[in-house]
């Protein structure tokens, strides 16, 4: 359970994350402003094509790797990770190291 709301800023958004049986979603909002800055799922055409299956940890890390090089794109090295009260395990912690290992700290 969490014990505070997690909420993310221009200098530091957060990155939220929804996990579905099938699909892993990631954004980077800035809750301020409240705006969207980047998304990527196992939606989208171009993931899609790169994985054989939108249900998995190798998924999710290519999601983290995604998000994580869109971030980096707009400027964002840090963010504060949202898992929505999901335990730190399997897909969430996939995308978690997906985005570390492009450089993104938490």
């Amino acid at each position: 359970m969490m014990r505070k709301k997690i909420e993310g800023s221009s200098y530091r958004p957060r990155l939220c994350v929804f996990r579905s049986n099938k699909h892993i979603y990631a954004q980077i909002i800035d809750d301020k402003n409240k705006k969207t800055i980047a998304s990527s799922s196992t939606i989208d055409k171009k993931i899609r094509q790169s994985i054989s299956s939108t249900g998995s940890c190798a998924a999710a890390r290519s999601i983290g790797q995604d998000i994580a090089k869109k971030s980096k794109e707009k400027g964002i090295n840090k963010v504060v990770f949202d898992r929505r009260n999901r335990i730190y395990h399997g897909r969430i912690k996939a995308l978690a190291e997906g985005v570390r290992t492009e450089g993104i700290r938490f």
